[in-house]
Parts: structure tokens; sequence; C-alpha cells
């Protein structure tokens, strides 16, 4: 008999509610956590080519740390397509102004490119503050500490 590989009926993914606070965390670490729970790669049912990860919310954005000289020279670069259009920010800079784009986009680049990274990305939504508006959903505490040490 040959195996067959597990499929997860579409349907029948059951799709949960983390919510994080980035007080004092580092950006790096905070989003490969993040990134993960979106893709679902920390479920048993986890399918590389189909959404399985569950929602994401990120509280206190302005509070993510980031280590050595990186905020005054870690650049964020965005262009608005016109000739002379490149606009360049630090990160510290950025911080104040929307702290929410820093962890989006450090979260972005750890998702997959592809349609499938779109719809995963679809399911974070980040806070400047420590309120949010996703309470109905009831979203279960992620502790990052505790899943970087392995002990999720």
């Amino acid at each position: 008999m040959i195996a067959k590989t597990f499929l997860p009926p579409v349907a029948e993914i059951e799709r949960h509610w983390h919510v994080v606070d980035a007080a004092g965390l580092h950006l790096g670490r905070l989003a490969t956590i993040v990134a993960t729970y979106l893709r679902g790669k920390h479920r048993p049912d986890f399918t590389p080519h189909l959404d399985t990860g569950d929602f994401v919310i990120v509280v206190n954005a302005e509070k993510v740390e980031v280590t050595g000289r990186k905020p005054a020279q870690k650049l964020y670069r965005r262009n608005s397509g016109r000739p002379g259009g490149m606009k360049v920010e630090t990160f510290s800079h950025l911080q104040v102004r929307l702290p929410e784009r820093i962890v989006e986009k450090a979260i972005w680049g750890m998702l997959p490119h592809t349609r499938l990274g779109r719809q995963q990305y679809t399911k974070l939504k980040v806070y400047k503050g420590p309120t949010h508006p996703h309470a109905a959903q009831k979203p279960a505490v992620l502790d990052i500490a505790a899943v970087s040490k392995g002990k999720s």
C-alpha cells in the first residue's frame, strides 16, 4: 500500500486568534514567530500550499526594540513610482510616525511573496497601542518568550 499525504479539507481548517504584546520584544524574533503562526507551521496539519494559518493581533507596536545601532542606521525605503520619488526614513523616525509599518514590513518579509503569502498576510492585524477591536474573537495570548524557548 502506498502512503498518501494528508490534505486537510479547507472547510474544516479551524482558525484561532492570537494576541501578541510587542512591548520590549526584538523585532526579528517577533516577526519570525508571528510569520510561523500566520503560515500555520505550528500546526500538525500544516500543508505548504494551503492557508492553514491562524489570525495574529500585534499590540504595542511602538514599543518594539532593535539591537545595536539599527535605530539610526536601519533604513525603510518607499517609492512613489515617479522620477525622484524615492523616500528614505530611518527606523527611529518611522517608529515615531507609523510604528505599525515597521512590524508589518518585518513580518511581510518572512512570508512567501506569492498569492498564498498575500492571503496569509491579510490575517495579520497590527495596532500602535495596547487596545484592539477584536475582543469578540476571544484571542488567546501568545507568549513570544515561551514560544522562542520551545515551550509552546
